[in-house]
């Protein structure tokens, strides 16, 4: 080769790496393809484990359907999931853990009132943002204190408003009140006084049970012996259960009503002839297979309602929650926008404060004075029949 066609060669080569590079540096910003880390801080052993596996499960569906959509233009969550052990100490120590990973965008707490409460503190100073799953109306209030901090699920108020509006329907005149005596539980008694004291409906007795018992015999056949019309119960779901049987046992020959919060299995297996007619309030997602999918949210429930229950076999009203948790911080994550591979927390807890979207719950509306999504439409009367719950009417 003569020499100065090898010099033309190269000048060439040179010319065309400073266009790469000038292309790199002054064109296009690269393309993000780093990976969404998104921590859980689950109850999978213990007390709770049975709704945190749940939340496991609607985790991880819903990661792989978000990964599998190619939706995150090129990049893909990251799921990292630790076991509390429904210890609020453990858990406290799992959130110090994944706020201290710079790589970590958020935080998806289970369904422990106690563990999300108790962090606060931690989450507030590593300012990381964090959607707990959990009941309790403190942990998202006072908003000034917690600024980091977000909730998904029912409000004590918007439950004790739905339950009474149906107390009133069935035109009871007397009920009797078995609550969780914890956080949430306490929120509930008092937003369900505070419902029935402007109806003539009067509170025979209340009575509370811890989340660990195992038998709830003794207060419900307190509450029984009132002669209430109903027996409202406003405990988690292993606890409700318990209860309806032990309603069973003691001939209790009124109504039962459930709060939200006792939502668990769409299937009621062995408290399927206790619960008979029993009556809940809870999202629709819940019951979809019973709604008409009129709308593209209602098409989108529906079939996270069919792909939850093909791949696990059955279905649990929370997985909802925990999905709208994942797509929450996702679109959080993309919006905030930021350096390629840098996590900008800040930028992630602001838009979640402004976030709008009609979930897989139902729709979801978080504002700087609010960080309780859930909107009180969002929740539905359902009923037990034949085993399972279903859409009432």
């Amino acid at each position: 080769m003569s020499p100065i066609r090898s010099a033309t060669i190269a000048a060439l080569a040179s010319a065309l790496v400073a266009t790469t590079l000038t292309g790199c540096q002054f064109g296009e910003a690269e393309q993000d393809t780093s990976p969404i880390v998104i921590a859980a801080d689950l109850e999978l052993s213990g007390a709770a484990a049975p709704m945190g596996r749940a939340y496991q499960r609607a985790l991880e569906l819903k990661r792989d359907q978000v990964n599998s959509s190619g939706a995150l233009n090129g990049r893909k969550i990251d799921l990292r999931i630790k076991d509390n052990r429904s210890d609020a100490a453990e858990s406290l120590r799992n959130i110090a853990d994944f706020s201290s990973d710079s790589r970590v965008s958020a935080i998806v707490m289970g369904g422990c009132s106690e563990c999300a409460v108790g962090a606060v503190g931690v989450i507030n100073e590593k300012r990381i943002p964090t959607i707990a799953l959990a009941a309790s109306g403190a942990i998202s209030s006072p908003v000034a204190d917690r600024r980091y901090v977000f909730k998904l699920g029912p409000n004590a108020a918007d439950s004790a408003s739905a339950l009474t509006t149906e107390l009133r329907r069935k035109n009871v005149r007397k009920v009797a009140l078995l609550a969780s005596n914890d956080d949430y539980g306490r929120e509930g008694v008092l937003a369900l006084r505070r419902e029935l004291g402007k109806t003539t409906i009067k509170v025979a007795g209340e009575e509370s049970v811890k989340n660990t018992d195992t038998e709830v015999g003794q207060q419900v056949g307190k509450l029984v012996k009132l002669k209430p019309d109903a027996l409202v119960v406003w405990t988690p779901p292993e606890q409700a259960a318990l209860a309806a049987t032990s309603a069973q046992q003691a001939s209790f020959r009124g109504s039962l009503f459930f709060d939200a919060g006792a939502a668990g299995d769409l299937f009621l297996g062995a408290a399927a002839r206790a619960t008979e007619k029993a009556t809940m309030v809870f999202t629709q997602t819940m019951v979809i297979d019973d709604v008409i999918a009129t709308t593209p949210a209602k098409a989108a429930r529906r079939q996270w309602f069919q792909d939850y229950t093909a791949r696990f076999g059955g279905y649990n009203g929370s997985s909802s929650f925990a999905a709208d948790a994942i797509q929450l911080i996702a679109d959080a994550e993309l919006r905030a926008g930021g350096p390629a591979g840098k996590v900008d927390r800040d930028g992630i807890r602001d838009v979640l404060e402004t976030s709008q979207i009609d979930g897989l719950s139902g729709p979801i509306r978080m504002t700087p004075d609010n960080h309780s999504g859930l909107m009180p439409q969002a929740l539905t009367t359902l009923v037990a029949r034949n085993g399972r719950w279903r859409l009432a009417g």
